[in-house]
């Protein structure tokens, strides 16, 4: 039997101002995680083109892409992703090792960027002895490592109870416009709406406006 394809997202065109958090929104399976994917230079899509930072990544070989990746973009996952064997402030050096940071510099470095989410006073601790929110806040600090121009964020409040979720929000705002970052979040928490700068909306795959807005699919808050 032959392949089907699926088109996963349909005639999207889509620009981010610099400095800006951006909200993709939308019902499960509309494309949203998909969409950041390509955005992030994880999935390549069959038709059209992205660019970041002014570079057209979808031309970038896999060597390219991993290094353009590697120093210009900050990952926040819904997961955490941290090495349960390694500290907090392990898991923050690890992300600067992989980055080509001096050794000399990482521990004031990663010291720094765990005091700057609140967690200067668990930085050895390890990710099980760490709330939800804490943890997500170590995942924060990893992906500030070597101030990236681009932080790219899956569901950064989705396994958090509401107190932990609105400081990882507030947090993300406060960074955002300190270290003048362009944020993108795949999210379904409508308390992050109170953050955005512009809202984008997904259903099957397309980009639609809110009901209650002009035109335009992105619109400022």
């Amino acid at each position: 039997m032959g392949q089907q394809q699926i088109a996963v997202l349909q005639g999207i065109d889509l620009s981010i101002e610099r400095g800006d958090i951006q909200l993709l929104m939308g019902p499960s399976g509309s494309g949203k995680t998909t969409l950041l994917s390509i955005l992030a230079g994880l999935l390549t899509p069959s038709h059209g083109k992205v660019y970041l930072l002014g570079h057209e990544i979808t031309r970038m070989s896999r060597r390219q892409l991993a290094r353009f990746r590697l120093h210009n973009i900050g990952f926040i996952f819904q997961g955490f992703n941290l090495f349960p064997a390694l500290t907090a402030l392990e898991n923050v050096e690890l992300a600067m090792k992989m980055k080509g940071v001096p050794k000399a510099e990482r521990r004031p470095e990663a010291t720094h960027l765990l005091d700057k989410v609140g967690l200067g006073n668990k930085m050895h601790h390890l990710p099980r002895d760490l709330s939800g929110g804490q943890q997500q806040r170590v995942a924060i600090a990893r992906a500030l490592v070597g101030k990236p121009q681009l932080i790219m964020a899956d569901e950064p409040t989705a396994a958090l109870d509401s107190h932990s979720g609105h400081g990882v929000i507030e947090l993300l705002r406060e960074l955002a416009k300190e270290e003048h970052s362009t944020v993108v979040m795949v999210t379904h928490d409508p308390r992050l709406k109170t953050v955005a700068d512009k809202i984008t909306y997904l259903e099957d795959g397309i980009l639609m406006r809110e009901p209650s807005c002009d035109q335009n699919p992105s619109f400022t808050h």
